[in-house]
């Protein structure tokens, strides 16, 4: 068994439910529009909104969907797929109206949002009424001793360049510290033209480049932004890794366009060779070779500080996997969620996505089929899995609150420290 596996055994504990609203505005208060766990007999449809069906292989998901209606007569399975941005704005959309799918992807920064206003349910018993065996699962993500997301697979996000951009800027190799990284990226961007070095999203709309791409680089080189469970971003390690992005903005290495870039046209600027390096998700390498097979890539752990020798914080995230408190199908939905966490679904989703599994029994077979992902897991097993975000209060909000600071520092209207100092009253606040 992994160090991943044995690690994630043990039950991740969300507790404090936040009090603070700002993420769900216009949830209090709202219906839930549900009408009992139970279904009442014949035919029903579930619906089931991811962003993780255009990340996969084409009609691989679909496939395994076929598959639980075979063994699961009289329920079909609609499924909702988009990009990341765009379900998430749809579900939290259906949290303020009552109308959220009946089963649902969720990223861990949303639980906290969503289990305080009542919108997704307790996972615990309807899975014990499916008759599935919790102690096969990886981890579960809990609020107030309440299981509300399971993760059903987990990426790590380590660098990603491009070989070719590499090689014509006369760099020879990933670059493993932070002044390589910043060589490189001078480098690559001197090739000009309309590419650049690095890539860096911080649309305020979707904010999770702030822990992707931003603390990624303090969790790199061992750092941390909480104390004992609060807030601490005026710390040296916080502060030393932003100001060293800082640099990067001022030397104009990093594309344009960050203010109101999200994810999916990071990895676009990155297919399409615009870019050299970012930081991003196994979940892409589909992707990426599914729209520009020609291009050659690699990946390697995030640069640390130079002269850091410790273990490398590996950024993570899962694509969880919850039940909504209006479903109509409650029932049908456990059986959904118990069927792509079983052994066997589990460890072939796992294969497709490229990630590991959430079934403690589960075997993918790409660590040894593909050497970009061999390489992720040796990345992996070199270091530790790092997230501060999951299960925090409010924990897009924080995100946003983070960046929006960090703009108004990158757009020369304050400084780095300030900006820091000003988001960390903000995040007291919320905690």
């Amino acid at each position: 068994m992994s160090a991943f596996r044995r690690g994630r055994r043990t039950a991740i504990m969300l507790m404090g439910v936040a009090t603070a609203a700002t993420t769900l505005l216009a949830l209090t208060g709202c219906s839930s529009g549900g009408s009992g766990s139970g279904d009442s007999g014949g035919d029903v449809t579930i619906e089931f909104a991811q962003w993780w069906e255009p990340e996969l292989p084409d009609g691989e998901f679909r496939a395994l969907m076929d598959e639980f209606e075979q063994a699961n007569p009289g329920i079909k399975v609609d499924l909702v797929s988009g990009p990341y941005a765009s379900t998430k704005e749809q579900l939290f959309a259906g949290a303020a109206s009552g109308t959220m799918p009946d089963v649902v992807g969720l990223d861990g920064a949303w639980v906290n949002d969503f289990a305080s206003k009542g919108v997704i349910t307790d996972l615990g018993p309807l899975l014990k009424d499916a008759g599935f065996d919790e102690s096969e699962l990886a981890a579960q993500i809990k609020v107030d001793d309440k299981t509300y997301m399971i993760p059903v697979v987990n990426f790590v996000y380590p660098m990603f360049t491009n070989d070719a951009l590499l090689s014509q800027a006369g760099v020879s190799a990933p670059p493993s510290t932070r002044t390589e990284f910043e060589d490189a990226a001078t480098k690559i961007t001197a090739l000009g033209g309309d590419v650049h070095g690095w890539v860096l999203p911080l649309s305020l709309e979707a904010p999770n480049g702030v822990q992707n791409d931003v603390m990624s680089w303090v969790w790199a080189s061992g750092g941390t932004m909480l104390d004992g469970g609060k807030p601490d971003l005026t710390n040296k390690d916080v502060t030393s890794a932003v100001e060293y992005i800082g640099d990067l903005w001022n030397e104009g290495v990093i594309a344009p366009g960050s203010f109101t870039m999200k994810e999916q046209d990071k990895v676009e600027e990155f297919t399409n060779g615009r870019v050299g390096m970012m930081i991003d998700s196994l979940a892409h390498i589909n992707l990426i070779r599914e729209n520009n097979p020609d291009l050659k890539f690699s990946i390697s752990a995030i640069p640390a500080k130079d002269g850091f020798t410790g273990e490398r914080g590996i950024p993570y995230a899962s694509w969880g996997i919850g039940v909504a408190e209006n479903s109509q199908h409650k029932d049908a939905a456990a059986k959904l969620v118990a069927f792509l966490m079983s052994k066997d679904t589990n460890s072939k989703l796992s294969t497709m996505a490229k990630a590991f599994p959430g079934n403690t029994g589960s075997e993918p077979d790409f660590v040894n089929d593909d050497e970009l992902f061999k390489t992720a897991f040796e990345i992996y097993k070199a270091g530790y899995p790092a997230n501060e975000f999951t299960g925090l209060p409010v924990a897009e909000d924080l995100m946003r609150q983070l960046g929006e600071q960090l703009q108004s520092a990158l757009d020369g209207q304050q400084s780095i420290p300030d900006a820091l100092k000003k988001a960390q009253e903000s995040w007291t606040a919320e905690f």
